[in-house]
């Protein structure tokens, strides 16, 4: 599959497996009707045949139809529209994310400087606050429902708040996060 994506235009869609995936795991399990769709900017081959590969998200979609082709799926897909928002609109919840991490316990973790420099610059706050709620959010059926948000304002400010609340069950010595927020 990956080989496919490479050979062509490097879009993949990311889903996630609905509930009680395990029982069709070698068919075909339900996935969430709303996808993820990233271009792989950089990949490695392993000497298994496998791929790490370095994905950056392009826009939400929801699933139209599924077909199965070679060894995998594929979909039909149907881009999803967010809410326009002007950046203006959004620095309170930039804000808030500067204290986040700049306060306990997100200031004294390594990646808070990035996050703060990411702020203190021209990216967009959806796009830093998406990143912050893949690195940092470990729920992931929290993670589906902000991928499934439209509403960017609305997305935001809950990112805000689930990172608020996990800081309240973290420890001064930082126990609790992930020693590489990539692994999730």
């Amino acid at each position: 599959m990956t080989a496919d994506v490479l050979a062509g235009n490097r879009l993949i869609a990311m889903a996630l497996l609905r509930p009680g995936w395990e029982k069709d795991y070698y068919q075909a399990p339900a996935i969430e009707p709303v996808v993820c769709v990233g271009e792989i900017l950089s990949w490695e081959q392993l000497p298994d045949g496998k791929y790490n590969f370095l994905l950056q998200g392009r826009t939400r979609a929801k699933v139209i139809s599924e077909s199965k082709w070679k060894a995998y799926r594929v979909a039909e897909l149907s881009a999803l529209e967010e809410t326009a928002t002007l950046e203006i609109d959004l620095e309170q919840e930039r804000s808030r994310m500067i204290d986040l991490f700049s306060a306990a316990p997100f200031g004294a973790l390594p990646i808070a400087r990035q996050f703060r420099e990411l702020l203190n610059g021209p990216i967009p706050t959806e796009a830093i606050a998406d990143l912050a709620a893949f690195n940092l959010l470990e729920d992931i059926p929290m993670k589906q429902e902000l991928l499934e948000d439209m509403d960017i304002p609305h997305r935001i400010g809950r990112i805000v708040e689930e990172l608020r609340a996990v800081a309240t069950h973290v420890s001064p010595g930082l126990r609790g996060f992930p020693a590489d927020p990539g692994s999730n």
